[in-house]
């Protein structure tokens, strides 16, 4: 079984340099696409081996997602809005590295718990998805999730990962988050993260 959540301190050798070349890309307003508040990067940034590495750390191998914004950095500054709150992501398994300085981290990432039904994260087992009062998965998705995401009276923050300069935190997607509050006034000092969403790689040992 994957893990639920893994927080992973010290996560590359040159943080800095990462830093920087993530500063460095276009955060063109135009090009955004998605429910987050903030803008992300028009183009990727790429970290040699990181597939190979998280793949190594989670136990599965995985690769980059289709069609999300794998590997694109995100800024969001303070008074920054999205239509969307409390969300789980289109993927196997979720990442968020943050790469603000330590004297600008606030916040973090939130996960939550959904207070009518008591769920913490969408089951994958469909005897829990019946139990908890929903024929199928859309069902839950569309009546806990995307009825519920802004609203805040109907959700329990469970836990906050703070954040914290070059800490990677690997997540199941399924499970209810947020991003926790956004900072600053400028690029420099804003939140800044680099987005990581997996699909499942199948490779010569995981095929049947």
């Amino acid at each position: 079984m994957l893990p639920s959540l893994l927080i992973i301190d010290d996560f590359l050798s040159d943080p800095l340099a990462a830093r920087q070349a993530a500063l460095a890309l276009d955060y063109d307003a135009a090009f955004k696409r998605g429910n987050y508040p903030g803008h992300i990067s028009t183009r990727p940034l790429d970290i040699q081996g990181l597939d190979e590495r998280v793949s190594k750390i989670i136990g599965a191998p995985v690769k980059a997602a289709d069609g999300t914004s794998h590997s694109h950095c995100r800024i969001t500054l303070k008074g920054d809005k999205g239509r969307s709150g409390v969300h789980i992501d289109p993927a196997f398994y979720s990442g968020i590295l943050y790469l603000s300085l330590p004297e600008h981290c606030k916040g973090g990432t939130e996960f939550f718990r959904h207070k009518r039904t008591g769920l913490e994260r969408v089951p994958s087992d469909p005897l829990a998805i019946t139990k908890a009062g929903y024929a199928d998965i859309n069902a839950l998705i569309e009546d806990v999730v995307n009825r519920d995401t802004q609203n805040k009276a109907r959700w329990e923050r469970t836990m906050l990962v703070p954040m914290r300069f070059n800490r990677l935190i690997l997540f199941s997607p399924w499970l209810f988050h947020n991003s926790g509050a956004a900072f600053g006034t400028s690029h420099e000092t804003g939140r800044l993260v680099h987005l990581m969403f997996f699909a499942k790689a199948i490779t010569s040992s995981t095929r049947p």
